[in-house]
C-alpha cells in the first residue's frame, strides 16, 4: 500500500477484527473504542487470551482421552489389519509434516510482515519526534537570543547614544519588536510533552518489537525441528525419537495456543486503534494542543488555515522592522559614534541568523512533513502490521493442527513398531530361512564354525580313517559349487560336507558335475567301509 496518500481508509481486516465481541472477566459487554488505560478494556484483550487457554485444555483433555483410549482398548490385530493401518500411520504422518511445514513458512512471512510494520511505525515516530525537536529548539534559540543577546547590545547602545534622543528612541522601538517577536513564539504550543511521548512511545515500541521476533523466531526454529525429527524417527522406526519429539509435540503444542492468545488480543487491540486513530490522538492531546492545530496536522487539507501563519507573519515584519532599523543606524549614527559599530553589527547578525530560523521553522511546522510521518505510522501499523499478526494466527492454527495429529499419530507408530519387534523376536534366530538369521550371519561369520549334525571335521575323520585312493580330481566343480552354497544361503555348514560317505548320491543338479573317477571311488566302496565310517561319525 502506498503511502503517499491524501488520506488514510483503514484496511477491511481491522473492521472484522473491531467487531469482535469485548467482554471483561465478569463476562461484560465492554466497549470496543480503544481506551488501552482503562481497566474493562484491557479485561477485554485478557479475556480472548484466556478463551485460547481454554481451548488448549480443552485440547489436553481430548488428547488424554484418545490416548488413554488407545493403551485400554489394545486389540491383537490381524495380518491382514496391519498394513492397512501402518499405511493410514504413514499418510497421516506426512499430512502432518506437510502441514507444520506450511505454518512454519506462513509463519516466517508473518513475523516479517509484522516486523516491517513495527520498524515502519516505529521510524516514523522518531521522525516526528526529530521534527518536534527541531521546533522546539529553533523556538527556544531565537527565544533566548532575543532576550539575551540582543538585551545586552541595546543596553551598551543606549548608553552610547544617550545624549542623542532620536537614537535612543530607535532603539526603545527595536526593543518593541522583539518583544513582539518572543511574545509570538511563545504563544506556539509547547512540544516538549509531545516529543518526549512520541520518543518514549517509539524506544518501548522497538524493544518490545525486538524480542517479539526472536521469540516468534525461535519458536519456529523449534515447531520445524520438532517436525523435522519425527519424521525421521518415523523413517528409521525409532522409539527414542518418537517418545522425545512427542514430549516436545506436547510442548510446541502449548506454545502454539499461547501465541494464538496473544496474536489475537494484540491484533483485536491494534484493530481498534485503527479503525479511528483520529478520535484516540484528539481524546490524548486535548489537554495541550489545540483542536485546530491538531487537525490541520491529522489532515493537512488546502481547506484548513495553517494556525501559525498569523505568527510568522509578525515574526517576520518584526525582524524586517528591526533591520530597517539597524541599517539606518549603521548609516547615520556610527560616523557620529564610532564605538557604536561593533553592537550594531552583532544586532545585525542576530537578526539574520532569526530570519534563517524563521524559515526553518516555518517549514517544520508546516502540516506535510508531520502529516506523511503520521499516515507512514498508521500504514505500517494497520496495514503491514495487522496483517502479519493475522498470518500469525493462521500459522498457530496450522501448527496447532499438526501437532495434534502428530500425537495421534505417534503412538500408533510406537505400537507398530512394538508388533514389528515382537514377531522378529517369535522367528529363531537359527532358522537358516530367517532373513534375520542371514544378516547376522553375513556379519559374524564365526557363527558358521559351530558344529552341525555332519560337521566338516569328522567327515575328515571318517576319511581320514578310511584312506581312500588318492586321484586326480579337478578343483573347477568343486570351487564352482562353494560358490554356489555362498550364493544360496550363506552358511556352508552343510554344503562343505563331502559328499563320500553320506550313503546317498550327491544331489541331481550336482550329480553330473563329478568326474567318472570320483563315481568310481564312490561306488567300489564295501559294505564294511560303510560300517567303519558310521562307527566313527558316532564315536
Amino acid at each position: 500500500m502506498s503511502t503517499a496518500r491524501v488520506d488514510y481508509i483503514a484496511p477491511w481486516w481491522t473492521y472484522w477484527l473491531h467487531s469482535f465481541p469485548h467482554v471483561n472477566l465478569r463476562l461484560q459487554p465492554v466497549d470496543s473504542t480503544f481506551r488501552p488505560y482503562e481497566d474493562n478494556y484491557q479485561q477485554s484483550l485478557i479475556f480472548l487470551g484466556c478463551v485460547a487457554a481454554a481451548a488448549l485444555g480443552l485440547n489436553l483433555l481430548l488428547l488424554a482421552i484418545y490416548l488413554s483410549c488407545l493403551c485400554c482398548c489394545r486389540k491383537e490385530e490381524e495380518e491382514e489389519s496391519k498394513r492397512p493401518n501402518s499405511c493410514c500411520v504413514t499418510w497421516a504422518a506426512v499430512t502432518a509434516g506437510l502441514v507444520c511445514c506450511a505454518a512454519v513458512g506462513v509463519g516466517f512471512y508473518g513475523n516479517s510482515e509484522t516486523n516491517d510494520g513495527v520498524y515502519q511505525l516505529t521510524y516514523s515516530l522518531y521522525n516526528a519526534n526529530h521534527t518536534l525537536a527541531g521546533v522546539d529548539n529553533l523556538v527556544g534559540g531565537t527565544m533566548g537570543s532575543m532576550q539575551s543577546t540582543l538585551k545586552q547590545h541595546l543596553a551598551r547602545l543606549d548608553e552610547i547614544f544617550a545624549a542623542r534622543g532620536d537614537y535612543v528612541q530607535t532603539l526603545r522601538f527595536m526593543q518593541q519588536m522583539a518583544d513582539n517577536i518572543i511574545k509570538q513564539l511563545t504563544g506556539l504550543p509547547d512540544w516538549e510533552q509531545v516529543k518526549v511521548d512520541l520518543g518514549a512511545i517509539a524506544n518501548q515500541t522497538a524493544h518490545v518489537e525486538y524480542y517479539r521476533w526472536l521469540t516468534y523466531l525461535l519458536l519456529l526454529i523449534l515447531d520445524l525441528v520438532i517436525c523435522l525429527v519425527t519424521c525421521l524417527g518415523l523413517a528409521k522406526q525409532s522409539r527414542l525419537l518418537l517418545t522425545t519429539m512427542m514430549v516436545f509435540g506436547v510442548l510446541a503444542l502449548i506454545l502454539g495456543w499461547a501465541s494464538l492468545g496473544a496474536d489475537v488480543a494484540a491484533a483485536v487491540g491494534a484493530s481498534d486503534f485503527c479503525v479511528a486513530p483520529d478520535k484516540f490522538l484528539m481524546n490524548q492531546t486535548k489537554d495541550f494542543i489545540s483542536a485546530d492545530i491538531l487537525h490541520y496536522y491529522l489532515y493537512c487539507s488546502q481547506s484548513l488555515p495553517n494556525p501559525f501563519q498569523q505568527s510568522l507573519t509578525i515574526f517576520q515584519r518584526s525582524l524586517t522592522t528591526m533591520q530597517i532599523q539597524v541599517q539606518g543606524l549603521l548609516q547615520f549614527a556610527v560616523p557620529l559614534f564610532p564605538t557604536a559599530e561593533r553592537d550594531l553589527l552583532g544586532i545585525q547578525l542576530l537578526l539574520n541568523s532569526s530570519e534563517s530560523s524563521l524559515h526553518q521553522l516555518t517549514a517544520l511546522l508546516d502540516c506535510r512533513g508531520l502529516h506523511k510521518d503520521y499516515l507512514d505510522a498508521l500504514v505500517g501499523e494497520c496495514y503491514d502490521g495487522v496483517e502479519g499478526l493475522l498470518y500469525l494466527c493462521l500459522f498457530s492454527l496450522l501448527a496447532v493442527c499438526s501437532f495434534c495429529t502428530m500425537l495421534c499419530t505417534i503412538p500408533r507408530a510406537l505400537r507398530h513398531i512394538a508388533v514389528r519387534d515382537r514377531d522378529y523376536e517369535d522367528i529363531d534366530e537359527d532358522d537358516p530361512f530367517n532373513p534375520q538369521a542371514r544378516r547376522m550371519a553375513a556379519h559374524n561369520p564365526t557363527r558358521g564354525n559351530v558344529h552341525s549334525f555332519c560337521s566338516y571335521s569328522s567327515s575328515l575323520g571318517s576319511q581320514s580313517s578310511l584312506h581312500p585312493p588318492a586321484q586326480a580330481v579337478s578343483n573347477a566343480p568343486v570351487s564352482e559349487y562353494m560358490n554356489q552354497s555362498v550364493l544360496f544361503g550363506g552358511n556352508p555348514r552343510y554344503e562343505n560336507v563331502p559328499l563320500i560317505g553320506r550313503g546317498s548320491p550327491p544331489p541331481s543338479p550336482l550329480r553330473n558335475r563329478y568326474s567318472p573317477s570320483m563315481r568310481a571311488n564312490y561306488l567300489s566302496m564295501t559294505d564294511d567301509q560303510m560300517r567303519h565310517f558310521g562307527s566313527d561319525f558316532q564315536a
